[in-house]
């Protein structure tokens, strides 16, 4: 791993375990000093985070976390929520391997590991979803909504004090796009988006 992807890595777990807070400044000067590298590594490394949505970087500003609120949550689930219909209705009455186990992964994480760690795994559970459908088109439409996405879920972190609720919520989802029964499948959906987001929405 270069230094570069190092501190990226760094940063990205801070950021999405809520340590970094959303419009923190991100000055380059600091992170070099706090890390041990020289600017230019810093600048590749924000550049690398801001390219994935997580850090926000303007003209004479150092970089940020863009903060999701109430409202841009909101919207986020407006647009997701025929996505996940869509991705569900294709594929009903199939189990995905990967998505299982990547549940089976946040299931198995000790009490105390990062967040992050779960960002990442909720994030490989609905990449496997989507990939499964098979539409390269629909792969880049929820990329777009991925940013977001995963900062939001970063932001759930004081809403599932009990990971088991989590687990519970997505193998729900999983099991519901696996019984093949059309009703099944749309509820299963409609209570993943309003169980997980419930407290976070406006």
């Amino acid at each position: 791993m270069s230094a570069v992807e190092a501190l990226a890595a760094a940063l990205r777990e801070r950021i999405l375990s809520g340590e970094i807070v959303p419009g923190a400044p991100l000055p380059e000067q600091d992170l070099a000093a706090a890390y041990g590298v020289a600017r230019p590594t810093v600048r590749e490394a924000i550049a690398t985070l801001v390219h994935e949505g997580i850090l926000r970087r303007e003209r004479n500003r150092s970089a940020y976390v863009p903060e999701v609120t109430a409202e841009d949550l909101a919207d986020l689930l407006y647009a997701r929520r025929p996505l996940d219909h869509a991705v569900a209705a294709a594929l009903s009455g199939r189990r995905v391997p990967e998505a299982d186990a990547a549940l089976d992964r946040i299931a198995a994480l000790p009490a105390g590991a990062p967040w992050s760690e779960i960002v990442r795994e909720h994030d490989l559970l609905h990449d496997a979803l989507v990939a499964a459908v098979g539409s390269p088109r629909l792969v880049r439409l929820y990329a777009a909504l991925a940013a977001e996405t995963r900062l939001g879920v970063a932001q759930l972190q004081a809403s599932y004090p009990d990971r088991d609720v989590l687990v519970t919520q997505h193998r729900a989802l999983l099991d519901g796009i696996a019984s093949g029964d059309p009703d099944a499948v749309r509820q299963a959906v409609d209570a993943h988006i309003e169980l997980g987001w419930h407290d976070l929405l406006p």
